[in-house]
């Protein structure tokens, strides 16, 4: 089986062009992020990832960005998904990952939108794995394990930092859904949180260790999954990113770690973690 590693858009500065060459120098298989907002973007990008070779992830985020506008409807959620899926003709992701639904919802309307969320996108012929987010409606394990019960199909991109301070630590309760949910996991999002953070402010300290090594251990759960079910390859998007997140001087706000930087140590680390299991890998 094979690990194909994604290098985000999120946080990134520079155009598509430099994004591209980015994710070449540092071998990744491809890219995650954000449709572009014009045609001419959309082509562009299409031009330069079928050019070099690296496939795409597309990243939908209904009504908002990565917290949603909590006073719109399920059909205000469901109409803005649909346009989204219709920017996707030039680019032809692997799949896409969405941020939808909402964490005020009622459980029957989470239900309602994701039912037909993944009717919209198999009547589009694309794939879609909804995220483990926090403000949407996958934002903690508990209610993601009644939703997969009741939506037996629903694919998930795995994002357990989210988890991690929802829930303000994974106990051994939380665990166990992890075990369960795997099951469903579509996609990884390999950033490592902790309990008072999405984020940690530096994986590679050793202040973070068990942090790291934590995820490390569910991320690995999937990948069994994977394997058991005789699947190709793993998709792993390495996550760490800005907008507060990032480790930043409490005097100037001067970003003190760059996102890149540990998103490319946690791609090298992945592969080193992962080196035993993988087979055809580059």
């Amino acid at each position: 089986m094979q690990l194909k590693l994604f290098k985000t858009l999120w946080g990134f500065t520079g155009d598509y062009k430099d994004a591209v060459q980015s994710a070449i120098q540092n071998r990744f298989d491809g890219i995650e992020g954000a449709v572009p907002d014009t045609v001419a973007g959309a082509e562009q990008l299409a031009t330069l990832l079928a050019d070099s070779g690296l496939n795409y992830i597309a990243e939908l985020a209904t009504t908002g960005t990565y917290v949603p506008d909590r006073s719109l409807t399920i059909q205000d959620h469901l109409d803005d998904l649909a346009i989204r899926l219709t920017r996707l003709k030039y680019l032809r992701p692997l799949f896409v990952t969405c941020l939808g639904g909402c964490d005020s919802w009622r459980l029957p309307d989470s239900l309602e939108f994701l039912r037909r969320a993944i009717e919209l996108a198999d009547n589009a012929n694309i794939h879609i794995s909804f995220e483990t987010h926090r403000g949407r409606s996958l934002f903690n394990p508990w209610i993601t394990r009644q939703i997969i019960d009741l939506i037996p199909e629903l694919q998930i991109t795995c994002d357990f930092s989210h988890w991690y301070v929802v829930c303000e630590g994974i106990q051994a309760s939380e665990e166990s859904i992890i075990r369960e949910v795997v099951s469903h996991a579509s996609h990884i999002h390999a950033r490592v949180g902790y309990d008072q953070g999405p984020q940690v402010p530096d994986p590679r300290s050793p202040l973070y260790a068990r942090e790291l090594a934590r995820h490390l251990t569910w991320w690995g759960w999937i990948w069994q999954q994977h394997a058991a079910g005789a699947r190709e390859y793993t998709t792993v998007t390495s996550e760490f990113g800005p907008d507060g997140y990032d480790y930043r001087d409490s005097t100037t706000g001067r970003s003190l770690i760059e996102p890149e930087l540990l998103n490319n140590w946690m791609a090298a680390r992945l592969r080193s973690e992962y080196k035993h299991l993988i087979t055809g890998q580059h």
